[in-house]
């Protein structure tokens, strides 16, 4: 998940504690976009003929996911940590053979620290689906990084290849909304640098213009987050980056405290958290 002024989508930035941080998101926060996933390639009916590109693709459950269903997937992010932990689900060390011997040969992911335009098939094969899911539409700037990124990966994929942005869906209907405005106002002083704002009902469909996507279609899911405890819903948000402005513009203590003082209208009687959300997906053609 992941959303901040970047040269090109990555799952979080870089920091101190990135290993840390990815691990979080990889056992606490990467599922909670799991429906998004799925409706996503329900909606495109991926399968063995998808050729399929993850722009941000963190630590690969949406990859994996795609994998399952067949798909040949490609993986691209600059966060190298999320990238290894891709690498531990995707590429697990071949079963062996007869007398020890590696097991028959299997198509593997390809998972690449780095950029866009580093992800062309080696063997020529285009790409016939871009998926972009690191939604954007909650801080200011969190879409920059994107346009350049989708521009970059046009070129690997068919014409008329479908690319899916995803974005948080109205204020109103994201709990989690109430969160990111403490990010927000934390971060005051660095405003422009991952300041919270409102999503907008064209976000996407503006990112898609700025890329020269043909928008075709659209779609709403069910998102909510649910966390064991407080403490793993903390652990949760931050290491989505949405919180790295306010981190710098104070100190991590203060900002774990104003998220579980936000949290507090969302803990249940049995100390689960639980913040229904909704995120919207456009899929847009290659022209």
């Amino acid at each position: 998940m992941l959303v901040q002024h970047h040269p090109h989508p990555a799952s979080a930035p870089p920091a101190a504690d990135a290993p840390r941080r990815a691990r979080d998101w990889a056992e606490i926060q990467e599922r909670m976009l799991v429906p998004l996933y799925e409706a996503v390639y329900e909606h495109l009916e991926v399968g063995t003929g998808t050729r399929l590109l993850g722009l941000g693709c963190g630590s690969g459950l949406a990859l994996l996911m795609a994998a399952t269903r067949g798909a040949r997937v490609t993986g691209v992010d600059t966060d190298r940590a999320r990238v290894e932990l891709a690498r531990e689900r995707l590429l697990p060390d071949p079963e062996p053979g007869p007398h020890g011997s590696p097991g028959g040969p299997r198509p593997e992911p390809r998972l690449l620290c780095g950029t866009p335009d580093t992800a062309a098939d080696p063997a020529g094969s285009a790409y016939n689906l871009v998926t972009a899911f690191q939604p954007v539409g909650c801080t200011a700037g969190d879409s920059d990084g994107l346009v350049p990124a989708l521009t970059a990966a046009v070129p690997t994929a068919e014409r008329g290849s479908a690319v899916v942005l995803a974005g948080w869906g109205p204020p109103e209907r994201c709990a989690t909304t109430a969160v990111f405005r403490v990010a927000g106002r934390l971060a005051e002083r660095l405003r422009g640098h991952g300041a919270w704002r409102p999503a907008r009902r064209d976000d996407l469909e503006e990112v898609a213009a700025r890329a020269g996507l043909r928008p075709d279609g659209s779609g709403r899911v069910s998102c909510p987050f649910g966390y064991a405890d407080t403490d793993s819903a903390v652990r949760g948000l931050l290491s989505t980056g949405l919180f790295d402005a306010a981190v710098a513009a104070c100190d991590q203590a203060t900002v774990e405290k104003e998220i579980a003082e936000a949290l507090h209208p969302h803990v249940l009687s049995d100390g689960t958290v639980w913040m229904p959300n909704v995120f919207r997906y456009l899929v847009a053609r290659i022209p």
